[in-house]
């Protein structure tokens, strides 16, 4: 063996001292790794420092003062590092101390180890030496003890199979019908692997036999219609055991499942029947008068409708308590049987589940449509819409026990059918109370007509589902308001829908199960509510406020001015707050999200601001026709050739003013006055001249004299070209002096046009100034602009002045007479 050279004690020590510099991250010189050396000698942490040199550049440099002060510093340098220094020392010796602890007790362990390895290394040789000894003394005893045990199993096989008759026969008189199956299946291969030894083909027979015997009970059992769920499986197991077939099996399991289900159904067919003909037999009755069924029909409330016999919870109750339950019941014990069981042997290669799995899904679906057709039957029968609690609960229960059958049969379309049956059934809620709504909206509308028909009627604030007009006996003989009428109209459609919306509000509710599925919430809310209950009612009520607006028909030309003035006035105020208001209420308490396209509020403004315009255009048309008419009449029934000297004003005349007044009144109470422009301190003074246009005759004709007269016509056609063109059946704004001014320029014109088609004489043409200055003194007050008024009555002075045969006018002071006397 080679002696082992030792490395001399220096360079151990080297070694030593390198790995800690090492570890303190210094190199060989000291100095920290990364960082630069210095080579100034006076650089005291440099390697070429040079204490002689570093002095005298002190003692050179630096004053006493400043020696002393470094030699402090030094000294306190040192010390730190001398502090730092022991530091180091007394961390390190505790590191050292306890690794040599360490090194100590790991020898210790490991001689304990090795004391206990050498003893288990005995035990086990002394343990593989007694095996050995021990097999080597069984060896000649083994083979003759196997073939015993191998007798004995036999003889225990034997002596089953020989007993197997008896106790097959047992088990059928006890009706163990599981422990037979059982029994013969354990013995079945063996007989079939003997069956050429007569002695096991006779217990083979005997057992077929049995075994038939069992089956035909078991079929009888299957077909019993008393059998429970329990033994119809129990039945179902043992026949697949029997090597039945296996879709026979399933045709008969869902057969005789069937049977039971349609007997559910055929019960809900007839309370379905029952409660349609209890409906029929209650509408057909007949109603004693006074009595409160008579009463309570009497009120058309679209709101309230009589119930059916049993109230749609209990249908559907029933529904999922019996047709619901025992469906689940079968798909589960028919998947338990036919599709979760493992297949073994022969039965595993006819893939038995995915033709049960077929056979369940027709099944299932060919019941559920039954099922869901009488559902949809009696949701369609809940034609009242006062209370959706019934229904929602009817329906959130229904939807809930479906989920039942998605969980037990995945993939099945029947809980996609019965989503479909909630959301039509939601859908035909809206649709309904948007009937009520717009037929309630009607019903209003002709209160209101009465009311305005029958001024002895009031109108009562009827702000839920009753009557809109009532009787009030302080009010009795007061003639109705517009305001009252209007604010009347407007609370209580405003109510009818906050009422409409807590009810359809009660779909979403937290503990409604359909409630927040995607499937139903969003669209239910943005398109169902928003859009096809609220903005549709919206958009009915701008609809049907324009049909009044059709002169043609019957419904148009009957409809009362005021009326048109109240809708009028309704659609502007839907326009500025009411549809605002409700679509914002209906938005915060359906929480809608605008994800899909949406009506928008400006649109809905424009419509009923363009109805509102419409209304009282119509409004203004239908008022000056009926002023139009007394005018046309009062000219078209009278001479005018041979007519007396006037003496008073014409009693239509005094009408016109009257009925003037009366609209000034009427649209007041609506609108807001509007602007006019300044009048004249002489404006209910003015005058008319014969000829229209002569008093501009010095501007037009400069040279004309009396003695040459001048064409009139021909100064007054010149006139009318300079002069403002007057729109006579333009929009009018929403105020009261424009409808007034717009109903005044289509009575002046209707008047003007009767006098270009008749021919006057002196004093027709007199009666025509008298006329004329009488609405000139009234009229003014009520146009925007006076000078409007005063060049009709101008041009119808002047086309009489045209078409006289005598044209002799009335002095001014004389008509001025006429018109102060009345």
């Amino acid at each position: 063996m080679p002696p082992v050279l030792t490395p001399p004690r220096s360079a151990q020590r080297w070694t030593v001292h390198g790995m800690l510099k090492l570890y303190y991250g210094l190199n060989e010189e000291g100095k920290a790794l990364g960082q630069a050396e210095s080579l100034d000698p006076c650089d005291i942490n440099g390697p070429h420092f040079d204490p002689e040199l570093y002095l005298n550049k002190l003692r050179k440099e630096c004053s006493l003062g400043e020696l002393v002060d470094q030699e402090a510093c030094m000294v306190k340098q040192i010390r730190s590092l001398d502090s730092d220094m022991q530091t180091l020392v007394y961390e390190n010796y505790n590191k050292f101390i306890s690794a040599t602890d360490t090194i100590r007790k790991m020898k210790n362990d490991f001689k304990k180890m090795e004391d206990e390895m050498d003893c288990l290394s005995t035990n086990m040789a002394a343990i593989t030496e007694f095996s050995a000894r021990i097999s080597g003394t069984l060896q000649d005893q083994h083979a003759q003890i196997t073939k015993l045990s191998g007798v004995h199993t036999l003889l225990r096989k034997l002596q089953f199979l020989f007993e197997l008759p008896a106790r097959l026969n047992k088990c059928l008189e006890l009706q163990a019908y599981g422990q037979a199956v059982s029994a013969h299946r354990r013995a079945r291969c063996v007989l079939q692997q003997y069956s050429h030894m007569p002695s096991f083909r006779g217990i083979q027979d005997d057992c077929r036999a049995i075994m038939d015997q069992l089956a035909q009970q078991l079929r009888q059992k299957f077909r019993d219609g008393g059998s429970s769920a329990k033994d119809l499986s129990e039945c179902v197991e043992l026949l697949l055991q029997l090597d039945e077939p296996a879709e026979e099996l399933c045709d008969k399991f869902l057969s005789h499942a069937q049977a039971r289900l349609e007997a559910d159904l055929q019960g809900l067919e007839a309370e379905l029947r029952d409660s349609t003909s209890s409906a029929v037999v209650k509408a057909s009755s007949p109603v004693i008068i006074g009595s409160p069924a008579e009463s309570s029909m009497s009120a058309t409330n679209p709101f309230l409708a009589p119930s059916s016999k049993t109230d749609i919870l209990e249908f559907i109750d029933r529904g999922c308590n019996e047709f619901v339950s025992n469906l689940c019941l079968v798909i589960a014990s028919y998947q338990e049987l036919f599709i979760n069981r493992l297949q073994e042997g022969d039965l595993a290669t006819k893939n038995i589940p995915q033709m049960a799995s077929g056979k369940l899904h027709t099944f299932v679906n060919s019941l559920a449509a039954r099922y869901f057709s009488l559902v949809e039957r009696r949701i369609q029968e809940e034609k009242g819409v006062g209370d959706n609690s019934l229904l929602v609960r009817a329906l959130d229960r229904f939807h809930r026990r479906l989920q039942a059958v998605s969980k037990l049969l995945p993939g099945s379309a029947v809980p996609s059918q019965g989503t479909e049956i909630v959301v039509q059934a939601a859908r035909e809620r809206i649709r309904q109370y948007l009937s009520a709504l717009q037929t309630f909206y009607l019903d209003s509308l002709t209160d209101v007509r009465q009311a305005l028909a029958a001024p002895r009627l009031t109108v009562g604030g009827a702000a839920g589902a009753g009557p809109l007009l009532g009787s009030g006996a302080g009010a009795k003989d007061a003639p109705p308001s517009l305001p009252d009428l209007l604010s009347s109209l407007s609370t209580s459609i405003l109510n009818q829908i906050k009422s409409v919306l807590a009810s359809v509000h009660l779909f979403t509710a937290k503990d409604i199960t359909f409630s927040n599925k995607p499937y139903f919430k969003g669209e239910f809310c943005s398109q169902g509510v928003r859009e096809s209950l609220v903005v549709s009612f919206i958009k009915f009520v701008c609809q049907s406020s324009r049909q009044f607006c059709e002169s043609a028909g019957d419904r148009g030309g009957s409809t009362p001015p005021a009326l048109l003035l109240l809708l009028s006035r309704l659609c502007l105020d839907y326009e500025t707050s009411t549809i605002s208001y409700i679509l914002t209420l209906t938005d915060e308490q359906f929480l809608v999200q605008h994800h899909t396209p949406v009506t928008a509020v400006t649109v809905l403004c424009a419509e009923a601001r363009e109805a509102a315009q419409k209304l009282l255009n119509h409004y203004v048309k239908v008022q000056g026709l009926i002023i139009s008419q007394m005018l046309r009449k009062s000219v078209e029934t009278r001479d005018w050739v041979n007519t007396i000297e006037p003496r008073n004003v014409r009693a239509v005349m005094k009408r016109v003013v009257e009925d003037t007044t009366s609209i000034d009144v009427q649209v007041g109470l609506l609108y807001e006055e509007g602007v006019r422009k300044a009048h004249s301190s002489d404006s209910s003074k003015r005058t008319f001249s014969v000829y229209s246009s002569s008093r501009q005759q010095v501007r037009y004709a400069p040279s004309y004299t009396p003695s040459a007269p001048m064409d009139t016509n021909l100064l007054s056609n010149i006139h009318r070209l300079f002069s403002e063109r007057i729109d006579i059946f333009s929009p009018v704004e929403f105020n009261k002096v424009s409808v007034l001014t717009g109903i005044i320029k289509i009575s002046l014109k209707t008047f003007l046009e009767c006098v270009r088609l008749r021919t006057f004489g002196r004093y027709g043409l007199q009666q025509i100034q008298v006329d004329c200055h009488y609405l000139q003194m009234y009229l003014w007050r009520f146009v925007s602009d006076e000078n409007l008024v005063h060049f009709l009555l101008d041009e119808i002075v002047g086309s009489s002045a045209h078409r006289c045969l005598d044209p002799s006018p009335m002095e001014q002071s004389v008509i001025e007479v006429i018109c102060e006397r009345g």
